[in-house]
């Protein structure tokens, strides 16, 4: 027996938003055979092919276009119904998504995990941590955790505390070294370079100058934690947030460099898909992680002179 049409609008939704089965399987935790199946069923319901499909791609027919106009409209709606419902719950519930960046979710939202989720019992945590930017909607994500410039978009971001970062490096790397005073002297130095920032100049700041410097160094690493062991290593010098070597600041494993200058000051934010009714859930877990941070300075600041 034929399932009804509006039972396959999520299968159908996803295949288009995500570019392909395999995606749409993996964003709705089923098998790639399930959501082939589902199309098929959704076709012949309708009459209709709604795609193109080669062993490599797949794309909307006339048809499916029509279809995916009206359906996705509709899939909206059904959400808004839904997140309208969720309001009236005492307790939030269901799976919450999430995708933030790795060396930021390791240290200052993993930790909390286990709070949050004894306070909230019925609520499921999917945690995805990656350092490259996803797409919310495909990726099928509640919310995001970003840092730093937000492209323009549709989505909201609901700022949660300061990101700060420090040009800085280990006290024996400056002991055989010396020491920049100005953001020039860096071309003679080792710097070390986050990759998604390639070709990235680094800027800082004195009265109302603004100073670039193109980093060079001979080692590119595309995760902020691995920056900070080779920085504590004695490597070179590197541009690191606050988030990550506050408490090696704090102890002297790591010194300040160019105090007389400031770098650009960034910002967490919680960022998540503009509805009308903001699921309790997303709420419940951006009002946690302020409460943690702290509004004025974050924790992870405490002692940096």
């Amino acid at each position: 027996m034929l399932s009804h049409p509006f039972s396959s609008l999520p299968v159908f939704i996803a295949v288009v938003e995500s570019g392909s089965l395999s995606a749409a399987a993996q964003r709705l935790n089923i098998t790639k055979s399930a959501v082939s199946k589902r199309l098929t069923q959704l076709e012949s319901v309708l009459g209709v092919r709604l795609f193109h499909r080669t062993t490599r791609t797949i794309h909307l027919t006339e048809a499916g276009q029509r279809y995916y106009f009206h359906a996705s409209q509709a899939y909206q709606c059904a959400q808004l119904g839904m997140d309208a419902v969720a309001e009236l719950q005492g307790q939030p519930q269901g799976v919450l998504k999430i995708t933030a960046p790795m060396s930021f979710g390791v240290r200052h939202i993993a930790p909390y995990i286990a709070e949050f989720m004894r306070l909230y019992p019925k609520i499921e945590i999917d945690l995805q941590l990656e350092d490259q930017m996803v797409d919310l909607v495909q990726g099928g994500f509640d919310m995001a955790i970003r840092i730093g410039h937000l492209p323009v978009s549709n989505l909201i971001a609901k700022r949660l505390v300061v990101c700060k970062s420090v040009l800085c490096a280990a006290p024996h790397y400056m002991s055989s070294n010396p020491e920049p005073r100005h953001p020039s002297d860096l071309r003679s130095h080792n710097c070390l370079t986050y990759a998604y920032f390639r070709g990235s100049e680094w800027r800082f700041y004195q009265k109302d100058k603004e100073f670039k410097v193109l980093p060079r160094g001979n080692l590119i690493i595309n995760n902020s934690e691995g920056i900070r062991k080779a920085t504590l290593d004695g490597l070179g010098i590197a541009q690191l947030p606050t988030f990550i070597v506050g408490k090696d600041l704090a102890q002297k494993k790591l010194q300040p460099l160019m105090t007389g200058y400031h770098l650009p000051e960034h910002a967490v934010y919680a960022v998540y898909p503009d509805r009308k009714y903001l699921p309790n859930k997303v709420r419940m877990f951006i009002e946690f992680l302020q409460q943690k941070y702290g509004q004025d300075i974050p924790y992870w600041d405490a002692g940096i002179s």
